[in-house]
């Protein structure tokens, strides 16, 4: 997948494992970080974005994009959309987050459809952003931003009601103040996303 990406070559994941098992190369355990990880912790601007769903009392499908900063752990913000979705809401949504924030160099999404409209990837070039994509169906080359969606539905969404966009706005807004200025990390050595990002 990685020298598709990067080099436009088409290779059978079979004969990569058969020339590795010919010339006796070790297969990784998985104990070490991710290739996502390991940028992430190099760079400071590259940021994870992401996508799900949420059901309010009136059962309206509502959509919640998150982005956070891959080296902070910091939440960016959230945008929220009420129905169904196209490259244009995408592209507001994303829009809507980083608006009066400086921009990163790189954005990691995954291989979900809803990142593949044209809209969405002409948007990121006039912004000057490089899209990197994770590895698919692999939430391990995903984790952090993966971890933050788990735990906004265990902390925040699992245990309130909320009614409409506007409402489940703000208290995805007041979650990710908490998540950034008031809530230890064990990744951070029991600090914040912002504490730590004084201290780097």
């Amino acid at each position: 997948m990685q020298i598709h990406e990067a080099l436009g070559i088409d290779i059978s994941p079979y004969s990569v494992g058969r020339i590795l098992r010919t010339h006796h190369v070790n297969f990784p355990t998985g104990g070490g970080p991710s290739w996502l990880i390991f940028i992430g912790n190099m760079k400071d601007g590259l940021w994870s974005v992401d996508l799900f769903r949420c059901e309010p009392i009136s059962q309206r499908s509502h959509w919640v994009m998150v982005a956070m900063d891959q080296f902070t752990r910091r939440i960016i913000g959230f945008s929220v959309h009420v129905g169904s979705c196209d490259g244009i809401v995408y592209c507001r949504m994303f829009n809507e987050i980083i608006s009066d924030k400086s921009l990163p160099r790189y954005l990691s999404s995954d291989k979900d459809p809803l990142f593949l409209f044209h809209r969405w990837k002409e948007n990121l070039q006039i912004l000057e952003i490089e899209e990197i994509k994770s590895v698919p169906r692999n939430p391990n080359s995903h984790p952090f931003i993966e971890r933050i969606i788990g735990s906004t539905r265990r902390e925040c969404l699992d245990h309130i009601l909320f009614f409409n966009g506007r409402d489940l706005r703000n208290k995805l807004n007041n979650y990710r103040i908490y998540y950034n200025e008031n809530r230890a990390h064990s990744s951070l050595n029991r600090k914040t996303p912002t504490g730590s990002q004084r201290t780097r």
